[in-house]
């Protein structure tokens, strides 16, 4: 491990403060009801101010990432029971915990849940055995609008080279959120997606190993050229919906949608309005930061930033995880060991060609084949 590189970031991290897919349905010519403003309600269970402030009083500073090991290209790949890469995880969860990480923002999907629930939470139980012995508490997340729009279990597709995140996948499917969206859905893509939610929710609810749940990442966005043109205000309804399903349950737990991050008035509305402590993201630099944390410390909620760090356009450690540490502000970096989701390379791989590694990473800490990482990347 580089030297300088570890004490760097160790020094900020450790100081004290200072395939499951329904028919295709009949056409539907009948313009179903627009979801409005209106329509974004705050759902009865929200915790209070001062709840979520006794709550977030009592951990430490949150510091950690967005995490899935290297060698899984996307959500399913890393939960499904024949690609599950137990050793990997360990490995990688020792390298975070020395690093002093406490904490992991980590994706669910639902269609490894519709295949075998009782395998999937087998798998979910392993995960955070590993993370307790590591000293790390998850937060998890049910849905994304980000990248593939489509999806099927069993073998992955290999990494297109050299592309930021090639495989990363929608949840639910893009055919999927649309029928949602137009009050279309299949009665049982409805069942599925509540199923997962609530029955995850339910399972989970007491475990104190979880730290949060988190319901939705980034509602409304479409990356990269399979996953390009915004899904904007449509990923509303289902938004609310989620927010309706989770409150129903009511675990132990604080749960948010993410704010900032997202695509669309209405989502990020719903995000502010029903979180018991806000998510949101900033990939800008500390002045921009700066701005967005006041925001939210304005509110009076405890705020999470559970996305930033891009190092080419200005969102890197040095300075923006020394800012949020003095704020008290949870800190999730993208990204973690450079491996299939190829997150080292820009957002502009959507674009361009890249013939070489990024003189300067975009995303990610360690190699995946040494716990090793440069300066340079701070």
């Amino acid at each position: 491990m580089n030297t300088l590189t570890t004490f760097t970031l160790a020094s900020l991290l450790l100081a004290p403060l200072a395939g499951l897919h329904a028919a295709t349905p009949k056409p539907v010519t009948d313009k179903p009801d627009q979801f409005t403003a209106g329509d974004c309600r705050v759902v009865p269970g929200q915790w209070s101010v001062e709840k979520a402030k006794a709550w977030y009083d009592k951990q430490p500073w949150l510091v950690g990432c967005n995490y899935i090991p290297a060698s899984a290209i996307n959500q399913i790949e890393m939960w499904q029971a024949e690609s599950f890469d137990l050793k990997t995880i360990e490995k990688e969860l020792g390298w975070a915990e020395r690093l002093g990480m406490n904490t992991l923002r980590v994706f669910l999907y639902d269609l490894v849940w519709s295949q075998d629930a009782a395998g999937f939470y087998a798998r979910m139980d392993q995960f955070l055995a590993i993370c307790k012995r590591h000293g790390i508490r998850p937060l998890f997340v049910f849905f994304d609008d980000c990248h593939r729009p489509t999806a099927k279990l069993g073998p992955q597709p290999l990494p297109v080279p050299r592309y930021h995140n090639s495989g990363w996948l929608n949840c639910p499917t893009r055919d999927v959120a649309v029928r949602y969206a137009n009050g279309q859905a299949l009665p049982e893509e409805v069942n599925r997606l509540k199923g997962y939610v609530q029955e995850t929710l339910r399972r989970f609810r007491d475990d104190d190993r979880v730290l949060m749940w988190e319901l939705y990442n980034e509602p409304g966005r479409g990356l990269g050229k399979e996953g390009k043109g915004g899904f904007g205000d449509a990923s509303a309804r289902l938004v609310q919906q989620a927010w309706v399903w989770a409150r129903e349950v009511n675990p132990s737990q604080p749960i948010a949608s993410c704010a900032e991050g997202s695509v669309g008035r209405l989502n990020t509305t719903i995000g502010q309005r029903n979180s018991d402590v806000i998510s949101f993201h900033s990939y800008d630099k500390p002045e921009v930061l700066e701005r967005l944390i006041k925001s939210y410390v304005a509110q009076g909620r405890p705020a999470l930033c559970t996305e930033y760090m891009a190092r080419p356009v200005g969102s890197r450690f040095d300075p923006n995880l020394g800012y949020l540490k003095q704020q008290g502000v949870a800190a999730y970096n993208w990204g973690f060991v450079a491996g299939k989701t190829q997150t080292i390379y820009p957002w502009d791989s959507w674009t361009q060609t890249y013939t070489n590694e990024p003189p300067v990473w975009f995303h990610d800490i360690f190699r995946a084949d040494t716990d090793s990482h440069r300066a340079s990347d701070a």
